[in-house]
């Protein structure tokens, strides 16, 4: 499937889910929409993915034809911002699906169903969870799989990038491994899964538990993506849902190399990761036992040598091994399985 991505005026460091569906999405990407950034290429912003010579362009008019147009933002509440509509509007009419994130669903704007029903296209609202969902049997420790899941320090620290760098790593040392998403991003990379920030809050538990149910058989081990911060003011709720719905054998703590309060929530200060990680295994140990398998640092805005330096001082902060998975690997993580 040929693809465009919607990213107005956040590409790349905002632009989350534009960024990971280039960097792991199985499907073709023609453009990236942004108006800031256009007449620049892909690989100007992101050196390291392969879908380097991919036009920024302004608009969905500036585009080679493709399929879906993807909305690649996720912004802070999930709305839909009204700059976007014109390029939504176009797509619809050049006969493309619009695959959206957001908490805002295009379903229910009338404008854009009309134009849906009229082009024969669909709209597809990846943020809504299914109907059925149940509170949790508390069972995932019970499957005859490992369970691994990667905890933040806060939002945005890389535990999608990092569960699925795992997955990778795990596969190439010859590991049945499967990617268990948990977020809109995740779901639009891998095609499934359960938008648990949007789920009610009693079924959390019971939505993470019953995607890792559905992939035990299939996989000797499933690396869950987690959300948000046990220390977020605002996204905790769904970060003890998914820890103690998923009950993890291994946790891996992601953590942005000089982050010292939240984003978005400045006034909150991060603790030391080394306590981050101690109240994660409090938090687990009643529901299900977990070790600290090991961190994850974003290094991304330093050169190699402070990145060596702050990989060496997140590690003797936590206890155990950490990398940066996306410009050193996963591979040591793996090897402490």
């Amino acid at each position: 499937m040929r693809i465009a991505i919607l990213a107005h005026e956040q590409f790349p460091d905002r632009a989350k889910t534009a960024v990971g569906v280039l960097r792991y999405g199985d499907q073709e990407v023609v453009a990236v929409l942004d108006r800031d950034s256009a007449g620049t290429t892909v690989g100007d912003h992101l050196p390291d993915v392969d879908a380097d010579d991919v036009p920024v362009v302004e608009g969905v008019e500036d585009a080679p034809a493709f399929d879906a147009l993807v909305i690649g933002i996720a912004p802070i509440g999930g709305g839909f911002d009204e700059s976007w509509r014109s390029d939504v509007r176009g797509a619809i009419e050049q006969g493309a699906d619009v695959v959206s994130g957001l908490h805002y669903f295009l379903e229910n704007d009338a404008e854009f169903r009309n134009l849906a029903d009229e082009h024969g296209v669909e709209l597809r609202d990846v943020r809504k969870p299914p109907d059925d969902l149940t509170v949790a049997d508390g069972v995932a420790r019970d499957l005859d799989c490992e369970i691994v899941l990667t905890v933040g320090t806060d939002c945005s620290t890389g535990k999608m990038t990092t569960t699925l760098e795992l997955v990778e790593a795990a596969r190439e040392a010859g590991l049945d491994a499967g990617f268990v998403p948990t977020g809109q991003t995740g779901i639009v990379i891998a095609g499934w899964g359960v938008p648990i920030d949007r789920t009610i809050s009693d079924f959390t538990n019971g939505a993470v538990e019953r995607m890792l149910v559905e992939r035990a058989d299939e996989h000797d081990y499933l690396f869950v993506e987690g959300q948000g911060s046990i220390f977020h003011p605002a996204y905790s709720a769904v970060t003890c849902g998914i820890l103690h719905g998923a009950m993890p054998d291994h946790l891996v703590l992601c953590h942005e190399a000089g982050r010292e309060a939240i984003h978005g929530y400045e006034s909150f200060s991060i603790p030391d990761p080394g306590r981050v990680a101690d109240r994660y295994l409090d938090l687990a140990e009643n529901v299900a036992p977990a070790e600290l398998l090991g961190g994850a640092l974003n290094t991304y805005e330093l050169d190699d040598d402070e990145a060596d330096a702050a990989i060496e001082a997140y590690e003797e902060s936590i206890g155990v091994p950490a990398v940066d998975p996306v410009r050193d690997g996963a591979e040591e993580l793996i090897e402490q399985l």
